[in-house]
């Protein structure tokens, strides 16, 4: 079962089971909720102490003005992509009906909200990418493109019945449907990706290259809220995977333990193996474990475990989230050194190319459940067709997410200006975009600079003996 706005939870029919399972659902959702602020407060962490007001609106706004959207547009929007990409008959009434009645079972509008939560994180993690410069309603605009267009196209495609769906034209061309359980591809690298377009559409922070390319770090101003934040999005994940299983009953009253349990196993194997294969190249990379890139390690193999959690076993969920958690830091410097794009919070690193990996590799790492195969056996390759669908739905999605996000994010420019001007920059957009400071005792008209917190380390001051995310100790060298 997979979050889909334009579709009743596939829960049994007997009435105390069903009961059950729908307020397992709203309390799932509520724990997904939780995420947003975790993402706010692993966002400010990570930015300067100057722009820590502006990333907190940005993510209000994701929720209160996202909810709306798509509520009003989103959610019926992914019901049409489905019945357009499955030779389904047309039925516009019938796409947005969640909005006038609730069904026959009273839990439309608790549907609705369950794929609601999904809907706000996947567009919450763009903020995280082009924090720190870009203009705040330019953000608005892009933020209600992603909640009424970008991301429920891809879960119209996918969740609700549409192309890449067992039912759709591709999926059934392949003869299998694409599989993502939880949103790895559908929710997080769609994020991950428009965030990577939106970054290099917006343009680099001031002081973020040289006159020669090379990146030069800009730290942020508090490691304690980045983590925090880590650790606020690791708890609010279970409810993200583990909720996604919504049948914790069957209508005979069975207890779905297996299936809950090898969920929860997988999501919490994979988040630990994330996070130790990150300090481990951290140190390797670096010369010393960076509580930083192991916090976003941690996150990449929550990330890459996403889609996989109900068909791998506990070996397959540790392969994926300690593989996500190694590649993360080389992922982020390739985004920088190599595509010179300030991806400010790492989110491709963390959520695009982890989401794609851990999607792409279910078929090879599928296991039984029950004696009973759930993709074949791969040792014999008779999974190749789900191989086949994997590849091909990550690129329809990549695909589609990178076209959407240039039209969004063009349009803005052409109505707002994507950035402020370099004096607001300067400032800081906490003054120059709302006229406030998060830190009045500390903070300046914006010209106070703050202790080290950054994705790539680096440089704090000339006198501090702090130590770099980078390995190397603060004063005058940067190994960048």
């Amino acid at each position: 079962m997979a979050p889909a706005a334009d579709a009743a939870l596939q829960l049994g029919p007997g009435p105390v089971s069903n009961s059950v399972n729908y307020v397992w659902v709203l309390v799932v959702c509520f724990l997904i909720f939780f995420m947003q602020p975790g993402f706010a407060l692993l966002e400010s962490g990570q930015v300067r102490a100057k722009n820590v007001g502006n990333v907190l609106m940005k993510n209000m706004t994701d929720w209160t003005l996202g909810v709306l959207v798509f509520f009003l547009v989103g959610a019926g929007v992914s019901a049409l992509v489905a019945q357009l990409t499955s030779g389904a008959a047309f039925d516009l009434a019938g796409a947005f009906s969640y909005m006038s009645a609730p069904g026959e079972s009273g839990t439309g509008w608790i549907d609705w909200f369950f794929g609601a939560v999904f809907a706000m994180t996947a567009a919450t993690i763009v903020s995280g990418a082009v924090a720190e410069r870009m203009d705040y309603k330019a953000y608005v605009f892009v933020a209600a493109a992603m909640t009424a267009v970008i991301y429920p196209v891809v879960t119209g495609l996918t969740w609700g019945g549409g192309l890449l769906s067992a039912s759709g034209f591709l999926g059934d061309a392949i003869g299998v449907g694409y599989l993502d359980f939880a949103g790895a591809t559908v929710v997080h690298m769609v994020g991950g990706i428009a965030g990577l377009v939106g970054a290099k559409m917006v343009g680099a922070r001031a002081g973020r290259f040289d006159a020669n390319g090379d990146s030069q770090p800009i730290p942020g101003h508090s490691m304690l809220l980045a983590v925090l934040g880590t650790l606020f999005l690791a708890f609010g994940w279970y409810g993200f995977n583990v909720g996604t299983q919504a049948t914790v009953l069957t209508s005979e009253g069975v207890f779905m333990g297996g299936a809950l349990g090898r969920v929860v196993l997988n999501t919490t194997l994979g988040m630990g193996a994330g996070g130790v294969a990150a300090m481990l190249v951290s140190s390797v990379w670096q010369g010393k474990p960076d509580p930083l890139w192991a916090a976003n390690g941690l996150l990449a193999g929550l990330v890459a475990v996403t889609g996989a959690v109900p068909h791998v076993t506990w070996w397959g969920g540790l392969l994926l989230g300690g593989l996500a958690g190694a590649l993360v830091l080389p992922t982020y410097r390739w985004v920088v050194d190599s595509l010179k794009i300030d991806d400010v919070c790492g989110v491709f690193a963390v959520h695009g190319s982890a989401g794609a990996i851990g999607t792409i590799l279910i078929p090879v790492l599928a296991a039984d459940s029950g004696g009973v195969a759930i993709l074949g056996d791969p040792w014999t390759f008779l999974g190749v067709d789900q191989l086949v669908m994997q590849v091909a739905g990550v690129a329809v999605i990549g695909i589609w997410t990178v076209l959407a996000t240039v039209v969004a994010f063009t349009v803005a420019d052409v109505l707002f200006g994507l950035r402020v001007s370099e004096e607001e920059e300067e400032v800081g957009l906490d003054e120059s975009e709302h006229g406030v400071s998060t830190y009045p005792e500390f903070v300046a008209g914006g010209s106070w600079e703050g202790p080290t917190v950054s994705t790539d380390g680096g440089v704090v001051n000339d006198t501090s003996s702090e130590l770099r995310s980078d390995g190397g100790v603060s004063g005058g060298v940067d190994d960048d």
